[in-house]
Parts: C-alpha cells; structure tokens; sequence
C-alpha cells in the first residue's frame, strides 16, 4: 500500500513504516501530523487518481528529527572577465516516518424515498 503525497508543494511517494525527508516542519520531534493532500492511493488491488485530490485519503505520521542535508557548492564563473562567485548551501529537512495510509470509506447515499403521485380527482357528474 503507498500513496503519493503533495507536501509544501513537493510530490513523495509516501509507503506504511518508512522514513521521509521533507521539507522542514514547524512541529517538534515525537509530534503526529496528518497530510491530507494525496494525490494518488493504491491499495494493492486497486489505484485511485485524485482529481486533484483523493477524496476521505489520509497519511499520518510521526516526526523524528530535524537535520540539514549535505553542502552543495554553486560556483559562477564568466571567463575572461575576473568573475568567480563560490556559495555553499545546506537545506533545511525534517524525517518523518509513515505510520498509517488510510482511505475512509464513503458514506453510501441512502435513495430517495418515493412519494406516492397523487390521485386525481373525481370529476362532478353535470345532470
């Protein structure tokens, strides 16, 4: 079972006891916090495409640390002009791990009770 799952703006393909990093979070290592934008479930016998969402689906997990990625070097360079510029950068992220997938299951609509037509009316018999 896996759903896919749009956080802050970012896809990840969400699957039940494993590890995600994403962007950072505001909340605090050990809280529960719910996604609710899922693009796409899959259950293992049958997929649901949301249009854009999936209507009742749920990813819930638990945060577990905050980090910072590894450095990546941006370097500039124009050649023949002295320029050079070297900048370092290293990303914010929070691992969350995936506790449960879950798509509640629709209410069924009752049908609507049948009025009974009305009888019509009995003509006066002209003498």
């Amino acid at each position: 079972m896996y759903a896919i799952v749009n956080i802050l703006g970012k896809q990840f393909k969400a699957v039940q006891g494993r590890k995600l990093r994403i962007p950072k979070l505001e909340q605090e290592a050990g809280a529960k916090v719910t996604f609710d934008e899922v693009l796409l479930f899959n259950d293992g016998k049958a997929t649901k495409i949301g249009s854009p969402t999936v209507a009742k689906a749920t990813v819930t997990g638990t945060v577990i640390e905050h980090g910072r990625e590894r450095k990546i070097l941006i370097y500039k360079k124009k050649r023949r002009k002295g320029y050079q510029r070297k900048n370092g950068h290293r990303q914010h992220f929070t691992e969350v791990e995936i506790n449960k997938i879950q798509l509640k299951a629709a209410a069924k609509k009752k049908a609507p009770a049948k009025k009974a037509e009305p009888k019509p009316a009995k003509e006066k018999k002209e003498a």
